[in-house]
């Protein structure tokens, strides 16, 4: 992503960590804990790890 998202619609279907860190001002490694500990939900494709849009509206509402 070039640019910070303004509303929810700007948000492509799926993203990645390195998209989902400015969106939800955390680091890195917050992410992939979120991730790992299933608060946030992925799915991995090869090697790279996505997460739908509906999920981080999910996590919004229920943080």
């Amino acid at each position: 992503m070039d640019r910070r998202p303004t509303s929810y619609d700007d948000l492509p279907l799926t993203l990645t960590v390195r998209e989902l860190v400015p969106i939800l001002s955390i680091g890195r490694n917050t992410a992939y804990e979120l991730i790992h500990s299933g608060q946030i939900r992925s799915v991995r494709i090869g090697r790279r790890i996505l997460i739908p849009k509906a999920e981080v509206l999910r996590f919004l509402k229920n943080s």
